[in-house]
């Protein structure tokens, strides 16, 4: 991990929706090149709190300052061109249906540069190669596609504008152990690749041990614990080992390497 200083900064972020309270004052922050996982059961905000890292979300209170940048300080059209810094892939790559494989991936890129056709389909075939698609798989449509298939496009289309930040949002949800394993060795190319930040949330703790320089645990509204992944599987917080109980000590070993 190259730590470039502080990346993201999130102090004190509470969120509500009807009522119902998600965040209740979350503090983070992410250092630059680092990936980053956090984890947390179903309903725990994790989501709410990637969109709000992106500015999909505003807070209810509390700050995030990207790059030095508060979000809360850009108008509508500056917070528009201040996402082109980041790469989110979605949850089961939320692929366009009516484009092909190539059309997905260039679609940023034909929103985001001036490049033209020839560089376009270079960039686009670099993106594939990268998450381990072969050539061809530009022609087909989604739906020819297998689950594990669709997220890595999703990467690929995530990489193509080369953003400081990426953001993986439960990205092997749904997945069998083989294809998950696959989509994490694919992750960690990434983060060697690139010197992109990422941000990766996740409930499968198999996945954030292979992945992570640090996991972060999302409980209550709050980041509860924050620790590289051998020190994370030390901490005695018993919502943590509760959390990891479904992990064997074996698998937290192979995983955490």
């Amino acid at each position: 991990m190259a730590d470039n200083g502080i990346q993201i900064r999130v102090r004190d972020l509470h969120k509500s929706f009807g009522g119902k309270t998600v965040l209740t004052g979350v503090d983070l922050d992410v250092h630059g090149g680092e990936s980053l996982v956090i984890i947390g059961g179903s309903g725990s905000g994790k989501s709410v709190l990637l969109k709000h890292l992106i500015g999909l979300l505003e807070p209810d209170e509390g700050t995030v300052e990207v790059a030095g940048v508060r979000l809360d300080s850009l108008s509508h059209r500056e917070l528009t061109r201040f996402r082109r810094r980041f790469g989110m892939s979605f949850q089961e790559g939320a692929l366009f249906d009516s484009m092909t494989v190539g059309q997905n991936v260039a679609f940023p890129l034909r929103r985001q540069t001036d490049l033209g056709p020839e560089a376009i389909a270079e960039r686009v075939t670099e993106c594939l190669a990268l998450v381990h698609l072969e050539a061809g798989v530009e022609t087909k449509v989604p739906s020819e596609l297998s689950g594990g298939m669709r997220r890595r496009v999703g990467f690929a289309r995530a990489l193509a504008v080369e953003p400081e930040i990426l953001l993986f949002d439960e990205p092997t949800t749904g997945l069998d152990p083989i294809t998950t394993a696959v989509i994490d060795e694919v992750i960690q190319e990434i983060n060697h690749a690139t010197a992109a930040t990422s941000v990766t949330i996740t409930h499968d703790m198999a996945s954030a041990f292979r992945i992570a320089d640090r996991i972060g645990m999302l409980y209550g509204g709050k980041i509860i614990a924050l620790a590289p992944p051998r020190e994370f599987r030390a901490l005695e917080d018993p919502r943590v080992q509760q959390f990891l109980g479904g992990l064997t000590d074996e698998q937290m070993t192979r995983a955490a390497g």
